[in-house]
């Protein structure tokens, strides 16, 4: 919902970003790179979208939910950068209470 507001025809022409999460082509890049198979036109599939996300997370070893949204929304150091803090605080209220306070979450491919 905080990337796209659930519309699967969102594109971000300015960042060539995505898709119901918004994926950009350097997304799509580290995908394949840690041996996610993805492609740009994958960026318009929700299901493949989120599968990617879920497995991107679950080889990363990311286990807590303000740092897997932090890094979404601004690459490897996302985590520490003070602009996706208010990004963060959006992802939180579409979040179930035991993922939004912080506790850590297993994500198995």
């Amino acid at each position: 919902m905080v990337e796209s507001g659930g519309n699967d025809l969102a594109h971000n022409k300015r960042e060539d970003a995505c898709g119901c999460l918004q994926i950009r082509p350097i997304m799509v890049a580290e995908f394949n790179r840690i041996g996610i198979d993805f492609d740009l036109n994958d960026r318009w599939d929700c299901g493949k979208s989120a599968k990617a996300l879920h497995l991107w997370v679950a080889k990363k070893g990311y286990t807590n939910a303000e740092v897997i949204a932090r890094k979404w929304n601004g690459g490897p150091n996302g985590h520490t950068k003070p602009n996706t803090a208010s990004y963060w605080q959006k992802v939180k209220n579409y979040l179930p209470e035991q993922f939004s306070n912080q506790t850590q979450i297993h994500i198995h491919p």
